[in-house]
């Protein structure tokens, strides 16, 4: 779908109330994705063996730890591949929204187990249909409560979606929660959402608008905060994290999203950073509190 056309509809979307919009938001994805659950679950396998990559290189055991994940998404990919790869005790999963349904996480659950032959041991009174060690707690602002003890924080391409006043809350939420020496580790995809239906633009299309431009586009939807790769080093350095590990994937020079990355007219606010910096996707940081 041409951007300016979901951006239509987004804007339609949020004059519904609340409940009614995610509801009809809700029906749209499922109604234009065209992914198999399969193939979702298969693209969090790679961030499951990249995470064990690193975990391994500093040196960072994931059994039998409890892990904290930030943004649960639509189904509990992410905890299962915790507990069942990289053998984790427990996951508490928190989200802002609601999006796991026992039905659609039932079918999960099937395709999971024979994917990978495990079996899941369901609890009969859980009400999203999920196993003990996964806790899903949604419609949670995790800077307004009180956290569970958690050895690791993970998320996965959650951080942008978030205002980056959240970003900074959350961030000093956990400095002041949890003992000194807690693993946080962040993948992050910086790129524009509505590239992703719409290849006539860039993945940085966004950069070119001020802050209340942007803000006047994007909706609860598909909200980015827009943050650049050094401007979350630099938020995480200012609440003195000690950073470990990051990595992130640049653009190919001959690749058509570098030239329509060279033809879009930066806003002022992104021209003092680099190329590389301003592009640098499916970014990975490692940090300790």
């Amino acid at each position: 779908m041409k951007h300016t056309h979901k951006t239509l509809l987004f804007k339609s979307l949020e004059i519904l109330p609340n409940r009614l919009g995610f509801a009809t938001y809700h029906w749209i994805q499922k109604a234009f994705d065209r992914s198999s659950l399969e193939s979702k679950i298969k693209k969090s396998e790679t961030t499951t063996k990249r995470l064990s990559e690193v975990c391994n290189e500093l040196h960072i055991d994931l059994k039998d730890k409890t892990i904290l994940e930030i943004g649960s998404g639509w189904y509990p990919i992410m905890p299962y591949f915790l507990l069942f790869r990289c053998q984790a005790k427990k996951v508490f999963t928190f989200d802002i929204n609601q999006h796991y349904q026992k039905k659609a996480i039932a079918l999960f659950n099937a395709t999971f187990s024979k994917m990978y032959d495990c079996k899941l041991e369901i609890e009969d009174n859980n009400p999203f249909h999920l196993p003990s060690a996964v806790a899903y707690s949604p419609s949670k602002d995790i800077t307004q409560i009180a956290l569970p003890k958690a050895d690791i924080i993970f998320s996965r391409y959650v951080l942008s979606h978030a205002s980056e006043e959240a970003v900074y809350k959350m961030h000093q939420k956990f400095k002041s929660d949890f003992p000194k020496g807690t693993y946080v580790i962040h993948f992050i995809s910086p790129s524009d959402l509505r590239q992703h239906g719409d290849k006539s633009i860039s993945m940085q299309d966004f950069l070119q608008y001020s802050k209340a431009e942007w803000n006047k586009i994007m909706t609860k939807f598909d909200s980015h905060n827009r943050l650049r790769f050094p401007q979350f080093i630099e938020m995480f350095q200012s609440l003195d994290y000690e950073i470990l590990f990051t990595s992130y994937d640049s653009v190919d020079p001959n690749s058509p999203n570098y030239k329509l990355f060279m033809e879009l007219n930066l806003h002022e606010d992104y021209k003092k950073y680099t190329t590389e910096e301003l592009t640098a996707g499916n970014i990975l940081v490692v940090m300790k509190t």
